[in-house]
């Protein structure tokens, strides 16, 4: 006769994914956030500080047609989405906005299709 297990294994989850993703949007938000904003919101636009080559649509498209570039750009606007969209499904199930199946869709859904936008995208822009 076998006694019953009173450790029974845990059941997997995919969260941890999801919270990575949030934890690295997370803290390149905030160590990046702020120096986008202020490089391109506020100093490019007045032409403070920055070389005139910084605006140029042709340095632009230089860094975004560099691997490395693509790669950061992928890397900065994927992890701000994720970021995004984990902030605002704990804040819409703290709210009681709908089910969960149906926020996770929402929330999540929306980002992994933002991602996989992103990814075209700056593969269309070639090398």
């Amino acid at each position: 006769m076998t006694t019953p297990n009173p450790h029974p294994r845990p059941r997997r989850s995919i969260a941890p994914v999801f919270w990575l993703l949030f934890g690295a949007g997370g803290m390149l938000s905030a160590l990046f956030g702020p120096a986008l904003i202020i490089l391109t919101g506020i100093m490019a636009p007045h032409g403070w500080g920055l070389p005139s080559s910084f605006t140029d649509f042709a340095s632009a498209q230089a860094f975004v047609r560099n691997p490395i570039g693509k790669l950061v750009m992928f890397g900065v606007i994927a992890l701000f989405v994720w970021h995004g969209a984990e902030r605002l499904f704990l804040t819409l199930k703290d709210m009681r906005a709908a089910g969960l199946t149906l926020l996770r869709l929402a929330t999540y859904g929306v980002a992994a299709v933002l991602t996989a936008v992103t990814f075209v995208l700056l593969l269309l822009i070639g090398f």
